[in-house]
């Protein structure tokens, strides 16, 4: 299933629901009448966008990570790699120092 279309109407939902809590905060302001839609009031619909907008970065976000998985799967695996060679060819040099001290300990 695309997520973008969700992306695009969870910030459509946060827009609307921001402009229509301004709008109701505006005519609580400017009159005595206190308008609700549904029970909700203007706070509710802020925080409905603040939330619709949460979820929109959320998925943005996963769907991002999901994307570029195996390109930082290789980085990770090319970086461990890289820090075993490193350690096979310390232990190397070390084995190599062992065996040049071993012959001309075992001479004297």
């Amino acid at each position: 299933m695309p997520v973008l279309p969700l992306i695009d109407l969870l910030i459509l939902l946060g827009s609307g629901s921001l402009v229509i809590g301004f709008l109701f905060k505006a005519a609580a302001i400017t009159t005595p009448y206190r308008p609700t839609l549904l029970g909700f009031s203007s706070l509710d619909f802020v925080l409905i966008a603040g939330i619709c907008f949460a979820m929109a970065l959320t998925l943005a976000a996963r769907t991002w990570v999901k994307m570029n998985e195996p390109r930082l799967g290789a980085l990770r695996r090319r970086a461990s790699e890289a820090e075993l060679r490193w350690q096979s060819e310390d232990l190397d040099q070390e084995d190599k120092q062992r065996r040049k001290r071993k012959p001309a300990s075992a001479a004297s």
